[in-house]
């Protein structure tokens, strides 16, 4: 299946978030349904919290996994803070933002220096812009280190990339999961993507 719409997706979270695993999925997701992605992860300070960037080019004709600023089809963030830069520097007009709202508060915000980002910083940020926002949270979620795939849930359920197949994502999952860890994700992602 060819894609012939190029589509710029750029990923933000923190060190320790999942945003690695989140991009690899999503990269073999494409890969199972055969269509040409390409992707490169930017770590930085990731075993420290700081901030950790993905960006995948899906599509014909693509020849780099580099993202232009202010060209990001859709942006996913696993939090506010790392939300609102991503809207700030990489959405396109009319775009898609899906983050996980939660804060990892910055050593500004810590000390007191600067006001933890809202979402309705989010908000005046995306309206900018006139791009669709999908916030998510997921109250019952009892470990933090699987919102990667409440986003990816999401994701599926509102058809973001609708070449891609819940079975393509499923696949994903278990090429870089074994075990309970395995498990748990899936069983997680089936019962959020029906």
């Amino acid at each position: 299946m060819a894609n012939k719409k190029r589509t710029n997706i750029y990923m933000i979270g923190v060190g320790g978030q999942g945003i690695g695993l989140l991009s690899e999925v999503l990269i073999r997701a494409a890969d199972y349904a055969e269509l040409n992605v390409r992707g490169v992860d930017t770590h930085g300070l990731a075993q420290r919290g700081g901030t950790v960037q993905s960006q995948l080019r899906i599509g014909e004709g693509i020849y780099s996994p580099l993202i232009q600023k202010n060209s990001a089809d859709i942006v996913i963030a696993l939090e506010r803070t790392e939300a609102l830069r991503g809207i700030q520097n990489y959405l396109k007009e009319k775009g898609t933002v899906i983050y996980y709202n939660t804060s990892w508060q910055t050593l500004d915000v810590r000390l007191e220096n600067s006001e933890e980002v809202s979402v309705n910083d989010i908000n005046r940020a995306a309206k900018k812009l006139d791009a669709e926002i999908i916030k998510v949270y997921k109250e019952d979620l009892k470990e933090t280190r699987m919102q990667n795939v409440v986003l990816l849930g999401e994701i599926v359920q509102n058809n973001i990339l609708p070449e891609i197949k819940r079975q393509h994502y499923i696949n994903a999952l278990q090429d870089l999961m074994t075990g309970d860890k395995l498990d748990k994700n899936i069983a997680l992602f089936k019962s959020l993507v029906k």
